[in-house]
């Protein structure tokens, strides 16, 4: 079981529970960090400071803090709107996904695979940017920035991954990602071929779940990959489709793009406090 750092891991306020993990958010200190890779063109690597500390959510949002948001504001989603969700099912090939025109974000793998009722407590997909930025107006939250993002999946280390070791060995500790050879066949090695529960792999040092894998979570901001595409938005962490193989950005260095109206099976966000 990991030792919290309990002198940068701070719980400053509790919002409610789901299994055996409460809903927080996470101090992370100002500080200098080390961010980035050596010769990684998109994420340089570099030292910051930052003179404030920041407080970001230790799960991502999950289908029941965004259905609280749809109630209270009878919102619509762009893939309700559009009809241009993008889903996978198995025997797709490597990052060819199905427009599911009945897909959104009670149906994240389309009408006909069911819906979210047994999987509240799982993370919000099938949500744009633009979506998130309304869920982000009503909750007085935002999303954290890319390098916001970074130093808290870093959690004080320097290194590709917040763990020691090998990744094909200490990953399953972490993170809800395709461990298959291909995506031709269904994938359960970690018991989950889509979404898992928020939490339930191990956190990183500073408190932090699901950083690696489960989902891709948006970040705001820009850099080389967007600042001349201010229609696309900086994705992080890999996702439950990401292997080896294919997209293997479940660590803190990579990080990917997708237009701000796209709505994917596995994509989703977690919040800082304003």
């Amino acid at each position: 079981m990991l030792r919290f750092k309990l002198s940068f891991v701070l719980v400053l306020v509790t919002l409610f529970g789901y299994g055996q993990v409460a809903f927080t958010f996470i101090t992370i200190p100002p500080g200098k960090y080390l961010i980035g890779a050596a010769n990684n063109m998109y994420n340089p690597l570099k030292t910051i400071t930052t003179k404030a500390p920041f407080y970001i959510s230790n799960t991502e949002i999950t289908n029941a803090q965004f259905n609280n948001f749809v109630v209270a504001t009878n919102y619509k989603t762009t893939a309700e709107k559009l009809k241009n969700a993008r889903i996978f099912i198995p025997g797709l090939r490597a990052f060819e996904w199905l427009n599911d025109t009945t897909a959104y974000w009670r149906y994240p793998n389309g009408v006909a695979r069911g819906g979210i009722t047994n999987k509240t407590n799982h993370p919000v997909t099938c949500i744009s940017y633009i979506d998130i930025e309304a869920y982000c107006s009503w909750a007085n939250c935002r999303l954290p920035t890319i390098t916001e993002w970074e130093i808290a999946a870093r959690a004080g280390t320097t290194t590709k991954y917040f763990f020691t070791g090998q990744a094909t060995t200490q990953l399953p500790q972490y993170a809800n990602i395709w461990y298959g050879n291909n995506h031709l066949t269904a994938d359960t090695a970690d018991a989950y071929m889509y979404t898992a529960p928020v939490a339930s792999f191990a956190p990183n040092p500073w408190g932090l779940y699901d950083v690696y894998g489960n989902v891709f979570e948006f970040c705001s901001g820009t850099n080389n990959l967007n600042v001349n595409k201010p229609n696309f938005a900086i994705a992080r962490g890999g996702s439950w489709w990401c292997s080896q193989n294919t997209c293997s950005f479940f660590n803190s260095v990579n990080m990917g793009r997708t237009a701000k109206i796209a709505s994917f099976s596995n994509q989703g966000f977690r919040v800082v406090k304003k």
